[in-house]
């Protein structure tokens, strides 16, 4: 049986809610690059079977759903925290400070909001957090969505900048080759200088 992604929306708008936002981050994983947030406000008229966990999408698939959410969505807002202030508080609060920055740039402003995975974020709007939220909830799946190609499209930029790390390949995760380029070129303005295969060359 085919699960609901409206579910949660649709019980936020019967407690009587009007603006119900999903928030999703990506890349609280790499070793390069910031973390980057969505808030997405969808219609309630709005239906794409295709919409679900980013992670699960192909890249093209990924850039096809961005432009469509750009064009149907309510709004859209972006938060982005970059590499200095993610050592300076660290990635958790980095990525809730980017997903709090999201909402305030949303507009009209939601009335709710529905968060990816267990932790509440720094605002005073109603908010529920959702485990798995990106394959439970479809503002969360949008969110997922935008914040993932955001994220991927500033990454390749940077690999124009610094084009010995392969950046527009691995988006600075942890892969073998990205770690190899660590080992052999040390580490690069974008670099996570106090996470765990970066700080070893410095």
């Amino acid at each position: 049986m085919k699960r609901d992604l409206w579910l949660f929306e649709s019980k936020a708008i019967e407690k009587g809610f009007s603006y119900i936002a999903g928030i999703d981050e990506a890349g609280r994983g790499p070793l390069a690059g910031p973390v980057v947030s969505a808030a997405v406000l969808l219609p309630t008229s709005f239906r794409d079977p295709d919409i679900t966990d980013s992670k699960k999408l192909s890249p093209k698939k990924r850039s096809y759903l961005y432009e469509k959410l750009y064009d149907q969505a309510v709004s859209i807002g972006i938060g982005i925290i970059d590499n200095i202030e993610i050592e300076r508080i660290n990635i958790l609060n980095a990525s809730l400070l980017s997903m709090a920055i999201s909402v305030k740039n949303l507009s009209p402003q939601p009335d709710y909001l529905l968060i990816d995975g267990k932790f509440r974020i720094p605002t005073d709007l109603p908010q529920e957090p959702i485990i798995r939220g990106d394959a439970l909830s479809i503002s969360i799946a949008a969110a997922s969505i935008v914040a993932k190609v955001s994220r991927d499209r500033l990454m390749e930029r940077y690999d124009m900048d610094y084009p010995q790390f392969g950046f527009s390949k691995h988006k600075g995760y942890p892969t073998k080759a990205h770690k190899e380029a660590i080992r052999t070129f040390g580490c690069c303005p974008i670099h996570r200088r106090t996470f765990k295969g970066v700080k070893e060359y410095l």
